[in-house]
């Protein structure tokens, strides 16, 4: 009998140890490199995508002091910073410190479209001094470099708006004038349409939404199943080289915001550092 209940309580033991490593919830920073004949001086990114209005510390300072450890050149959101059935509070403080901060740039995602706020939401963003990029570019210099920006509505924008544009339309507007000799950049929050941004000129493409597929088996499955994508997807997150670019795709932030816990899915602050 007390056999049975040592192994009893070996086994709850031995559960308990792996739900604590395979649901860890810790905030990680994930960097990735790239090099470009187009940059002499290194400039660094910091990308923040599904927030979703989830609470990182006492006035947001877990992530917000991992980004300042970085000390990135320039701030880029990616979507789904507010959530459509959450308080705003926790996006509005993000985006307040990064803006005050840094060079800050925003896209739209998904959830900001579901929330059917969305002109409230854009307004709140701006009011903080973020750029929000909407089939349009920004050249910025940095560290004697010059950077295009360009960002892309989510696809939502179309069904929940009535000037909403597509986003091969947004994308050819956003790259009318453009100098693409500069290291280009496209900020959109949907990483499955990468075959359509392959066809313009970007040097990298930097998304979100698929939330790191949400259970992982490191090593061996990237991700079990992201919206838009279904099982097994092909870019639930990481990095994607192709032959004129690269795709960065985040895990993202969500976390109490997810109705299925992350399962070896850390959420992460990416950085890119391009030199």
């Amino acid at each position: 009998m007390k056999s049975k209940k040592k192994k009893r309580r070996v086994i709850i033991a031995i559960v308990l140890i792996f739900m604590l490593i395979a649901c860890d919830m810790r905030l990680k920073t994930v960097v990735y490199i790239i090099e470009s004949d187009k940059v002499s001086n290194t400039v660094t990114f910091a990308l923040i995508t599904d927030l979703h209005s989830d609470k990182y510390g006492k006035g947001q300072k877990t992530l917000l002091n991992a980004v300042d450890e970085q000390s990135p050149d320039i701030v880029l959101l990616g979507g789904d910073i507010f959530d459509d059935e959450k308080s705003y509070d926790n996006a509005e403080t993000t985006i307040k410190y990064l803006a005050e901060k840094y060079p800050c740039y925003y896209v739209t995602g998904n959830h900001e479209y579901w929330s059917k706020d969305i002109d409230n939401i854009l307004d709140i963003v701006e009011s903080y001094g973020a750029v929000v990029l909407s089939g349009d570019c920004d050249t910025i210099t940095i560290n004697g470099e010059s950077i295009n920006i360009c960002g892309v509505d989510d696809p939502a924008v179309v069904k929940y708006t009535k000037h909403g544009k597509g986003i091969e339309r947004q994308m050819k507007e956003s790259l009318k004038g453009v100098d693409t000799e500069n290291y280009t950049i496209l900020l959109s929050h949907r990483p499955e349409l990468i075959d359509t941004y392959k066809e313009y000129d970007f040097d990298l493409v930097l998304s979100g939404h698929a939330h790191g597929g949400q259970w992982r088996i490191p090593g061996l499955i990237n991700g079990i199943y992201v919206p838009n994508q279904g099982l097994f997807p092909q870019y639930a997150g990481g990095r994607y080289d192709y032959d004129t670019g690269t795709l960065i795709v985040s895990r993202g932030l969500a976390r109490e915001s997810t109705p299925i816990p992350r399962v070896f899915n850390r959420p992460e602050l990416v950085i890119v550092k391009v030199k």
